[in-house]
């Protein structure tokens, strides 16, 4: 049985990841901790996650990026593991998150659906084909109308793995309204929509002569990301100290 203790647990992640958890054998909730409390469920809830004295095999973290050094303090004073789903950390704790793995397992990752890593892997072995014979690379991603920030860090994620396969080659446009030329054959062009209550979608148009090649994923719930953490908590139980990701639990 891991033992999964949740920061942010009353959050709208954090309740997928509890219901995730609910509906997976070979799972339990042992503890959450929400500075807002929370009420009605069957684990103790801890508003500081100093206050948490339940011992857990794994912390899924669906918090908010000032929650984070506190969490990574808890984490190395209790060798307790960590999945790190929080976005938006600044260089600084960005630092302490390489500083804490040297003391204890932390696994971080840009988007932490199963389908979107393996859409990460298979864009950057199409790049390392395609680019020799020129075919041009644009990323087109779109999201519900609430979310403040663009290009999407999958986006940004999906050409960063594509740029490490082509040691660094491209430049990113991610706006080509402020000028009138052609792309340059090394840029991956990065376009955003904004709308409704798209969950996430991203396609990675792959643009030849006489032919386009398109690898997309679509995400009809965040439900996935809960469930691609649950199966990094289980990769991560266990593990020594160190950097991980989500293609470390896929094994692609």
């Amino acid at each position: 049985m891991i033992n999964v203790i949740i920061h942010g647990c009353g959050g709208r992640m954090g309740r997928f990841v509890e219901s995730v958890v609910n509906e997976t054998e070979g799972y339990q909730v042992a503890a959450g901790v929400d500075p807002r409390g929370l009420e009605g469920v069957d684990y103790p809830v801890f508003t500081n996650i100093n206050d948490c004295n339940v011992k857990g095999d794994v912390i899924i973290d669906f918090s908010n990026a000032v929650a984070v050094p506190a969490l990574l303090e808890y984490c190395k004073k209790t060798a307790t593991p960590v999945v790190l789903c929080t976005t938006g950390l600044s260089d600084e704790v960005l630092a302490q998150v390489q500083e804490t793995s040297k003391s204890v397992a932390v696994l971080k990752s840009a988007n932490m659906s199963v389908g979107v890593n393996l859409i990460m892997n298979l864009v950057k072995k199409a790049a390392a084909e395609l680019f020799d014979i020129g075919f041009d690379i644009e990323i087109l991603e779109k999201h519900h109308n609430q979310k403040v920030d663009a290009p999407s860090g999958t986006a940004l994620a999906l050409a960063d793995s594509m740029n490490q396969a082509m040691d660094g080659q491209y430049a990113y446009t991610c706006d080509r309204s402020t000028r009138r030329e052609k792309r340059n054959p090394k840029e991956i062009g990065i376009s955003s929509v904004r709308g409704g209550c798209i969950v996430g979608e991203h396609d990675v148009i792959f643009a030849g002569r006489d032919e386009v090649v398109t690898l997309s994923h679509t995400a009809y719930s965040k439900a996935i990301f809960a469930k691609g953490a649950l199966e990094a908590a289980k990769f991560l139980a266990g593990k020594k100290p160190g950097m991980y990701s989500m293609t470390d639990v896929v094994d692609l």
